[in-house]
Formats: structure tokens, sequence, C-alpha cells
């Protein structure tokens, strides 16, 4: 039974942190048997209190989707057949050693997916993985969603991990970039019932400004909508850092110590005038200086962008921007403006100073040179980094892929099929069989939710309060399945020469050398004590529950081992099931800061030298139709829509077009139609709507469940289509590598036409 169960005659409840999305929302599930029966908001959870949206209510359906794998398969004679643990681990290692002795390390590829950040394995064990292989080649989610925003924030500040997120509750002016919370829930900004606060935010007089060539849900909630030209973000943040340099808005209040180049970015914004920039983005220049006034009117403000500022082909500008103008308006780090959270897990903090900086293409891709970005290659860049042979070291030979569906979430899916389908050896961690895992060799899959315990590691470090929240297995492991957690450990093990140890040592392992860092430590609360001392004060009924142990007690609230009685540790968790309010985030420079300077560098020379580009695209103007994405309040990229209470209804794959283009294409609602890109093309129904502006179109992610081979019997029955069959890879943001995926260019037609 769970430690945070309470029973009933005939069932019994049980509390769980919701997996499904970012807002990491409380649950008190009905169990009965081993099953869940039910889902509702805990309303004593001390951050979403009570809060739960569609995909939360349906935590039992997906975590007893018939279609999850039970068993380990294993590839025979070219059929996958289902094996037991012990033969799925020997061929793993068979697989993966090989090819490292004959190719080297560099010829594993490792491709993490978006799932890893919402479990406990997923945060604890692949940077392990990382580090026993030495590879380079490490592909993942990041790079199709967010990594403009780590890349801009390394450059500003130090450490790509160090990202702002607004003051949701305290905000007098909230500005939204390409985000759209009341259908994702908010996303590098965890906050449990997003669409309330910005309701209570309007209530108590503020204002919100959302900027989104679609009148989302939230555009419609907001006091003003600026239905700009998709790409162009950048280049209206610029026009509106000009009008605060000319109109001697810039006031930088208590930032002002801690900031470098002000003069400098003054200079670099000057060609980037309202009247300039206005035919490129679709934006008056009136509108585009009101925007900045009231930006630096508002008493407590913050701007915040998500995934349509960071797919574009100037995304890591865009996001650079964003936290400029937090900067010039004095709203980063005060209450009410852009606050850095402070994880209870993160590792004490150091004293103020400065340190390393934050570096870019320390190595480079094999084939296009493209630079890595926090250790990472642009996921599309997988593809060639396989099929595609030069005189610079091997080809990757082998994939291991977490939790990742990259042939229907990376560009050009069908190449990489074939790609996948030519590797010496694939290993995918994976509850279903996709359209990635289907090429496997070896699939290993995971429980369900309501099996494994949940602690957000990642959520934490972008949640818009502090707190600490730990949830215990819900129901017991079922028989024949194995933790997640240990899947990973034996995974490592196998990966590195070490198949066959206790998977206990992986965890053993890490504790010893954090504990023996820490203990040397100046600023740790365990300076010069006795690292194996510690260790054997760890609690936890796991390796898993002994590391999270460890990371609270030697994080900013923990108990130091002793020293902080009053701190955090796994037992206080595990004390107060529905968490523990560790109160508002509070302003934290310049102790954040790793910059070489020890400050705000406010124009890093990566960013001066991709300027250039951003004032060509002045004189830009598109022909024909682009194409955006489209998030649903109840999918959550491809893994959901396998659970039938999570599609139909508005959860479709379709083509949204404006009511004008569709009657110039000869388009009615509900026609099929072609769309054409540079990757393929493909066909969807049209749905006609005024909620898109004039030569934009729209398609969702995550669909396209059509290919042989698979066993997702319900997302089959409505497939939908690939978006990213459209793109070929070739657009990428240059400083991140992010993927290009909002305003590429289309051609769209009614099928009966010839493209």
């Amino acid at each position: 039974m769970s430690r945070t169960a309470d029973t009933t005659a005939d069932s019994r409840t049980a509390l769980r942190i919701c997996p499904l999305c970012e807002a990491t929302c409380g649950l008190t599930l009905t169990i009965e048997g081993t099953r869940v029966t039910g889902a509702r908001g805990d309303r004593n959870d001390v951050f979403s209190k009570g809060f739960i949206c569609p995909k939360g209510a349906s935590f039992g359906a997906a975590d007893a989707d018939p279609d999850r794998l039970r068993t380990p398969l294993v590839r025979k004679d070219g059929e996958l057949r289902e094996a037991t643990w012990e033969e799925a681990f020997d061929a793993v290692a068979a697989g993966l050693r090989p090819v490292v002795e004959a190719y080297g390390p560099h010829a594993v590829g490792v491709v993490l997916g978006n799932p890893n950040v919402h479990t406990m394995a997923g945060a604890l064990y692949p940077p392990v993985l990382l580090a026993g292989l030495g590879t380079r080649s490490l592909f993942t989610a990041s790079t199709v969603d967010q990594m403009p925003k780590h890349v801009s924030s390394g450059l500003l500040y130090g450490d790509a991990g160090a990202i702002p997120v607004p003051d949701l509750d305290r905000t007098d002016h909230l500005l939204l970039l390409g985000a759209n919370p009341l259908e994702s829930n908010g996303s590098l900004c965890t906050a449990p019932d997003f669409p309330g606060k910005l309701k209570a935010l309007k209530a108590r007089g503020g204002t919100l400004t959302v900027v989104d060539p679609r009148r989302t849900r939230t555009a419609e909630l907001a006091d003003r909508h600026v239905a700009i030209r998709p790409g162009t973000d950048a280049l209206l943040l610029a026009a509106m850092a000009y009008v605060l340099f000319e109109e001697k808005l810039v006031d930088l209040g208590e930032l002002a110590p801690h900031v470098l180049g002000v003069d400098e970015l003054a200079y670099a914004m000057e060609e980037f005038t309202p009247e300039a920039v206005a035919d490129a983005c679709d934006v008056d220049a009136g509108t585009i200086r009101a925007l900045a006034r009231e930006l630096a009117d508002a008493r407590a403000a913050a701007v915040y962008g998500r995934i349509g500022s960071c797919t574009v082909p100037h995304g890591t500008l865009a996001n650079w921007l964003i936290d400029v103008l937090n900067i010039l308006t004095g709203n980063l780090d005060r209450p009410g403006g852009a606050l850095f959270p402070l994880s209870a897990t993160d590792r004490t903090p150091r004293p103020a100073g400065p340190g390393r900086g934050f570096q870019l293409g320390r190595w480079h891709s094999r084939v296009s040179r493209h630079p890595e970005a926090k250790g990472e290659l642009p996921l599309s860049a997988l593809t060639e980094e396989i099929d595609t042979a030069t005189d610079e070291g091997a080809p990757v030979r082998a994939v291991i892929a977490v939790a990742a569906n990259p042939v229907l979430s990376a560009p050009d899916g069908d190449r990489l099929d074939q790609a996948l389908g030519s590797l010496d050896f694939m290993v995918s961690v994976d509850p279903y069989l996709n359209e990635t895992s289907r090429h496997a060799h070896v699939i290993l899959p995971p429980p369900p939710p309501a099996q494994a315990p949940h602690f957000d590691f990642a959520f934490n470090t972008l949640a818009v309060r502090n707190q600490a929240r730990y949830s215990p297995a819900a129901v017991p492991l079922e028989d024949g399945r194995m933790p997640e957690t240990e899947i990973l450990a034996r995974l490592v093990l196998a990966a590195t020469g070490m198949h066959g140890a206790d998977p206990s040592a992986v965890d053993a392992m890490v504790i010893d050398q954090t504990l023996g860092k820490a203990v040397k430590e100046a600023h740790s609360p365990v300076h010069g004590r006795d690292a194996r001392e510690l260790a054997a004060a760890l609690t936890g009924d796991t390796g898993p529950e002994r590391r999270l142990d460890m990371m609270l007690r030697l994080g900013p609230y923990g108990d130091g081992f002793g020293a902080r009685p009053d701190g955090l540790s796994l037992a206080e968790l595990l004390a107060h099931p529905h968490g523990i309010d560790l109160g508002p985030l509070r302003p934290r420079l310049p102790q954040p800061l790793k910059t070489v300077s020890g400050k705000v560098e406010l124009l890093p020379q990566p960013i001066a030298d991709d300027l250039p580009r951003l004032r060509q695209a002045l004189r830009e103007r598109p022909d024909g139709l682009v194409l955006v994405g489209r998030r649903h309040l109840r999918s959550n990229n491809s893994w959901m829509h396998n659970v039938p209470s999570l599609t139909g209804g508005t959860n479709r794959c379709t083509l949204h077009l404006h009511p004008e283009d569709a009657e110039r294409l000869g388009i009615a609602d509900g026609d099929a139609v072609r769309i054409k890109g540079a990757g393929g093309e493909i066909t969807a129904p049209a749905q006609v709507t005024d909620g898109i502006r004039r030569g934009v179109v729209s398609l969702p992610h995550g669909w396209g469940h059509d290919r042989p081979g698979t066993r997702m019997s319900h997302a089959a029955l409505d497939p939908g289509v690939n978006v990213n069959q459209l793109l070929d890879g070739s657009q990428l943001d240059p400083l991140s590598g992010n993927a290009v995926l909002n305003g590429v260019p289309v051609d769209v037609a009614p099928t009966a036409a010839t493209l």
C-alpha cells in the first residue's frame, strides 16, 4: 500500500502528482484493488489547490491503457517478440558494446524525449548514462521546443538553467508571446491553474497582452491581442527596446549594479525603429510604441514567451529580447516581474561572484557542422548523422531512445524512419510500440505512472512558487514489471561494459561522488564531514529515494544532515503528503549569475554577431501562406493520442485557415486539402475559422499514427497526419540549433488541384 494511501471498505485513495503536463497538479486517485478508477484535484495540495484539467482527470485511463507494453520485446529473426528482462538486457549489452568498441562512443546516439522530464527516472539516470558512455551524440526534444531559452539564459546569466519565470500571482502587466497557457497549462513556467492566475490578474485591475497570429483561448481573454506575422517576434521586441531607449523609459532600478552593456545595447537597437519593423511584423508602429510604453508604465510587469517564440528563425534573439525588456524596465528579479525560482533539489547556492560562463560550439555535428548547445546537437540532425558518411568519424550506428518518438516529433520523419531501420542496433525505453520504437532491437517498457514514485526535479526549477512535493507509488508494482529507475540503471550498466552488476551500484556511485564533492566545498552545509557517515544517514526504501533524500538535505532548504534541524529531507516530505510550501519567489541576484564578469551581460558576443541576420529580416516579406502549430488542452505530444477520453472534440488534426484564404483557394470547411512544404506533402481536412489571421494556416503536432508495425490501436483509428513531414530539417535557429517549426512557407490546395 502507498505511504500516502487512505482506505475505506470498498476502495482507497492515494495522492499523486500528475505527470501529464508541466503544471504538476496534485491529484487524489481512487483505487480499487490495483486499478485507478478515478482522479480528482487534491484540494489540500500546497501548489495546485485542487485544480485539475482533462488530462489529469484521465489519469486512470492513461495508466490502464491496454496497449501499454507489459514485458520487454527483443527482435529475433526480424520480429519483435516477448522476452524476459534478463534476455532483454543481455541483448542490450550484446548490441551496444560492439558498436562502442568498433566505432567509438560517439557512434552511439542518445535520444531523450519530452516524457523524461515527467519522471524521476528520466531526471536521475540519463546524465549517468551519458557520462558513462562518453558520447557527444546527444539529441533531445529541447531542440524542437525550448533550446533558444536555454541559450539566451546561458549567454545573459552564464547558466543555461537560470530561466526567470513571470511572477503570475503579483504582476500587474503580463505580455505573452507565442504562448497559449489556457490550452498548454503553461510551459517553462510551472503554474497549476494558469487560466485562473490570468483571470485573477485581470480581476485585480492588471493588463494581459497576447501576441499571437491565432486568436487562441488565451488571446480571447486578453485586454489586447496583437495578431503578429509568424516568426517576427524578435523584430517586434527589438522595436520595443528601441522605444524604451528613444523615449528615455529605461529604468533598471535595483538591477543597475548587476548589468553590463546598456549603452552597447542602445546602439545595437538603433535600426529597429517601430516604423522600420511595422511592415515585416504586420503590426503598426503606433501599437508597437504603445506596447513599450505600457510595459514601462506598469508598477510591476513581466514579458513571457514560449514555443511560438522559440521555434522560429530568430528564436534565440527573441528569447534574449524577452529578458532584455524585463531588464530595461527593472522588472527582472523583483516581485511582480520575472524571478529565478529556487528548487528544493538545487545545489546549495554558492557565494555570488564570477563564474565560468556559458559556451556554445564546444564541438560540432559530424555532417552539417552544427554547434552543440548545452551539450546537445540538433534533433533535426539525427537523420543525417545516421545515414550520411563523411571523412570525419563514424556515423551513428546505434541509438538509445528513452521516451522519444522522433519519427513524429522531428522534421522529415520519413527519412528518419528509413535511417533508423539501417542501424546496427537500437534500444527503446518506451511503454508503447510506436512509430519510432518499432525499429528497436530491444524495447524496455516502464510501468504505468501509478506504479512509480514521483518528484518534479525539472519543473520545480521553473515553478512560480517555491514548494516541494513527493508522491510514492500509488499502487504496488505489478508482477513481471521492473521499476523505470531500475530499467535505466541496468541500461547504464549494459551500455558501459558493466552488464550483470547490481543496479543499486549506480545509485551508490552517484551518492558517493556527490557527497565526496560536497564535503570538500567550502560553502556546502556538510563541508569537512565524513562522506561515508553522511551516506549511511540517508533514508529511503530505494536507491532513487536515497538520492532524493541526499539532494533535499544538501539543497537550499535542506537540513544539512542535521546542521539545520528544521530543514527538508525525504522524511519531512513523506510527513507532508500534500507538499511543503516554501514561499513566493524572491529576488536572488547576483547569486544566480555565473558569467565571467559576475554580472548580467546584456549584449553577449554571439548575440551581437547574430543581429545582422535580424536586420536583414527587416526587408523580408513572405509570399503565400505560412504554417504555425497548435496545442490542444487534451493533448501533450504524440504519446497521449491513444487515450480515448483525450481525443475527439476540438482535439483533431485539422488545418485551420482564414475564410478569405479559403475562399481564394476554393476550399470549403471540411474539404480535404493538400499541404506541401520543403520536406514533403500531407493531406488533412480543412477547418475554416476567423480565429487565425490571413496568410497563416495551423496544424497540430504529434499526429501521424498510420505506420505499420505499431501497437497503438486507438490512435490508429484516427491517425491524423505528421505536420513535421512538411519540414526537411534544414531550417534551424543558428545559435541554438532549434528546429524552425513555425512561420514556414507552405502551399495549400484542394486535393483535386495539382501541386
